[in-house]
């Protein structure tokens, strides 16, 4: 093991030695618990595929080919531009 020396704010370190009061753990062994889950957190978030939405699929409409569903929207859209005049 490498020994190291690390500052903390006061308020920081009564917490954490209260915490490790009541666990019964030393504070050695906080900080390691500590920056283990940091690193795998870390880590698991660098190696992640960043989201994506999923692809469309082509469903149409059942019973309306293509060029019969382009021709029943246009239908519609001259309809209501006749009642909006």
């Amino acid at each position: 093991m490498i020994r190291t020396q690390i500052q903390l704010p006061e308020s920081l370190y009564r917490e954490a030695k209260q915490l490790c009061e009541a666990r019964e753990l030393s504070m050695a062994e906080l900080a390691r618990r500590g920056l283990e889950h940091m690193v795998m957190v870390l880590n698991s978030k660098e190696k992640a595929t960043p989201w994506a939405p999923p692809q469309p699929q082509a469903l149409g409409w059942a019973g309306f080919s293509e060029e019969k569903l382009k021709s029943v929207a246009q239908e519609g859209s001259t309809e209501q531009n006749a009642v909006e005049r």
